[in-house]
């Protein structure tokens, strides 16, 4: 079952600019991505939802900093941790069901996207068959964001015309039973979210489907947060590498050259004054903008 805290004093709510900000009347049920982990890439309107809520219900990932723009709010953990206690999915939705029919103002606050592997579509849809108004609010997905913090763009023009969001385990927490193969020949970049456990299987279906053992892969670790780690690897040795670096979940695995453009754009390192490793990591042997 999900756990009822109540949050800390009250702290100075940042300012929000003037805007004709949506109401979230009681009885609603609001689903807002947190975004990937720093509290700075929260939405405005997620902020506004915060403003407003009578009580959060929030997912592991969602930023402690986060929950305190919320004192007013009665906060309900509602996470969910492979291998752990974790609250069943249907407990959740119901609870969400109660909360509203209570006349409470709901907040569903989930890392990154709730419509990116993030089950939210089908916490909408239970909620909308019980008669519960529902609003989304999207949020940046780590697949996307976290990946910006490392350095690596999911898509560069000479690297691919395609990316593709892969998860890295099916309901049952199993390897997902996906034509590796056919992903192998046409994800250029792959994204693979929550692959840690099961990295060893997808690599080898991955070259066993024909891709290089040497593919560049990275693996980001606490993705936008201060802790964040990143591992650079090749697709052969992903799994003894993650392994060694003593990396934990959650994190993010990106296959494909798109990688490569972190030795140039690991904008974090810059900021705290390193040089580029490589400023033509595809080999281009022309200025970027050129072409």
């Amino acid at each position: 079952m999900t756990e009822s805290t109540r949050p800390p004093a009250a702290i100075p709510f940042p300012a929000l600019p003037d805007h004709d900000w949506p109401e979230m009347a009681p009885g609603w049920v609001w689903l807002c991505g947190a975004g990937p982990g720093d509290p700075g890439l929260l939405t405005l309107h997620a902020l506004s939802a915060l403003r407003q809520a009578d009580v959060v219900v929030h997912d592991a990932l969602v930023h402690e900093a986060i929950l305190r723009w919320a004192p007013q709010a009665e906060r309900i953990f509602a996470g969910k941790r492979g291998g752990q206690p974790s609250a069943r999915q249907r407990d959740i939705s119901m609870q969400l069901i109660d909360l509203a029919r209570a006349g409470k103002r709901v907040l569903r606050l989930k890392g990154g996207d709730p419509f990116v592997f993030g089950r939210g579509g089908e916490e909408a849809q239970t909620l909308i068959q019980h008669g519960v108004p529902v609003r989304i609010v999207p949020g940046i997905s780590a697949g996307i964001g976290g990946l910006a913090y490392a350095g690596i763009p999911v898509t560069h023009r000479d690297v691919n015309q395609a990316v593709t969001f892969v998860t890295g385990h099916d309901p049952s927490g199993e390897a997902p039973a996906l034509d590796w193969a056919a992903l192998a020949r046409g994800g250029q970049v792959l994204v693979i979210y929550m692959g840690m456990k099961h990295a060893g299987r997808i690599a080898q279906a991955l070259i066993a489907g024909g891709r290089p053992a040497d593919e560049p892969v990275a693996v980001v670790a606490e993705a936008s947060l201060p802790g964040q780690r990143v591992l650079e690897t090749a697709l052969g040795r992903v799994a003894q590498d993650i392994e060694s670096s003593g990396l934990r979940p959650p994190a993010i695995l990106c296959v494909g050259r798109a990688v490569l453009m972190r030795q140039v754009l690991d904008w974090q390192a810059l900021v705290a004054g390193e040089a580029p490793r490589n400023l033509d990591p595809l080999g281009r042997g022309r200025p970027a903008e050129e072409g």
